[in-house]
């Protein structure tokens, strides 16, 4: 009997000879300590982000703070649910034969990992097409990226993340029980089924996927904001999205290092026949740098918030005395005044008229 399609005995053979060992009490010690700083972390970005959301429900930056509270309260869950499971596997002594019999524990416990791992890096990725449209296209965006679309695409890709971690569950094939017992995760030991492998890469390959949307398009969308920049004599409106490209921007960095050390991993795993290279503990360590995005990622929102940036301008500017930059570049303005400097950059024609209408006022 294939023991990966065995829902039952999925998970136990891997507890008969384990050699990855961890300290029950300095691990429960910083499990519980990591829950609390993540459940207390985003449910204070959750805050800052809705009361943002209040004040620019009608402007353009709605539908990048809709998005932004979603990857919070994502994260939220991820350290609600991930969290206390790993605690009470940590509490329980990592006996998984006592307390995951019908193996459905470790069943939801894969579930939770893959979906909470892959759709922040999803909503990562469409936060930066957003903002990408927002600059480059903002006539567009603002008339046909409402919050109902917003609202959509975010049941959309939650949903993707829920379809891609309910796949082995549908296709018979039980999660297993890692190395460490202390965590739920795709087959990693003797992986020898093109399916086992199939899945590995797939996690892998997605989020890989994900963190390179993000850069293509935060690329393109910096790019423009300095174009506009250099060519329009204007700054107004233009400051939240410099402060949304510096969140996103500092989103896709914490992603990358955090995230890319255990995708490489499992796409290492899923390559090669023999996971000679991938002990317990390296995976166990590139486990823990992915929990850490979850940790960080509404710090990005505390921190990098337009109030902050400017008393870090001012406390830069005393330190080094220079004249960095402009701080009227800060002052928020309306989606008008947004759209008037696109439209000007756009057409000279139009420029040329606005500039000639205080001469034929001074004329009459």
């Amino acid at each position: 009997m294939n023991s990966s399609k065995s829902p039952g005995l999925a998970g136990f053979g891997i507890l008969k000879n384990t050699t990855c060992h961890t300290e029950k009490k300095i691990s429960v010690f910083f499990s519980i300590i990591f829950m609390t700083v993540g459940i207390l972390s985003n449910s204070l970005a959750i805050a800052i982000l809705m009361k943002a959301y209040q004040r620019f429900r009608q402007k353009s930056k709605a539908s990048f703070l809709l998005l932004a509270s979603g990857l919070v309260i994502t994260d939220l869950f991820g350290h609600l649910i991930n969290g206390a499971i790993a605690v009470f596997v940590y509490a329980s002594d990592k006996d998984w034969i006592r307390f995951n019999q019908s193996n459905i524990l470790c069943s939801v416990f894969g579930i939770c990992m893959v979906f909470f791992g892959l759709c922040p890096l999803f909503l990562g990725s469409v936060m930066a097409v957003e903002r990408c449209i927002g600059v480059t296209k903002p006539i567009f965006h603002s008339t046909k990226m409402t919050s109902k679309h917003v609202k959509m695409m975010l049941t959309m890709v939650c949903l993707f993340a829920v379809l891609i971690a309910l796949l082995p569950i549908l296709r018979f094939r039980a999660y297993q029980i890692q190395a460490s017992r202390t965590w739920c995760f795709y087959k990693t030991e003797h992986v020898e089924d093109w399916e086992d492998r199939f899945y590995l890469l797939l996690f892998s390959c997605l989020g890989f996927l994900a963190l390179a949307i993000s850069l293509l398009c935060n690329a393109v969308t910096g790019i423009t904001l300095l174009r506009v920049k250099f060519k329009s004599q204007q700054r107004q409106g233009r400051s939240h999205h410099f402060e949304m490209i510096i969140q996103l921007l500092a989103i896709m960095c914490v992603s990358c290092i955090c995230w890319s050390p255990f995708l490489v991993t499992m796409a290492r795993i899923g390559i090669n026949e023999s996971r000679s290279m991938d002990t317990c503990e390296t995976i166990l360590f590139a486990l823990r740098m992915a929990t850490w995005n979850q940790i960080l990622d509404p710090w990005v929102y505390i921190l990098l918030r337009k109030a902050v940036l400017k008393n870090l301008y001012k406390i830069t500017r005393g330190c080094c005395g220079m004249h960095i930059v402009n701080l009227h570049m800060w002052e928020l303005s309306s989606i008008k005044n947004s759209l008037k400097v696109a439209a000007i950059s756009e057409s000279p024609v139009s420029s040329k008229q606005i500039n000639l209408q205080p001469l034929s006022s001074m004329g009459q």
